[in-house]
């Protein structure tokens, strides 16, 4: 099975950037799916 690579543009990072209540977050599965992580995995790397 071969992964996909897909390649997003400044244009669709911006567009998984929130404002909440004043800052600037994204999602963690926005995060994880930019870096071809897991989710889960991220958030165990980021707890260490």
């Amino acid at each position: 099975m071969e992964k996909e690579i897909q390649i997003i543009n400044n244009e669709g990072i911006k567009n998984l950037i929130y404002t909440v209540r004043g800052k600037q977050v994204m999602l963690d599965s926005d995060v994880a799916m930019l870096f071809e992580y897991e989710t889960k995995d991220l958030n165990r790397n980021v707890k260490k």
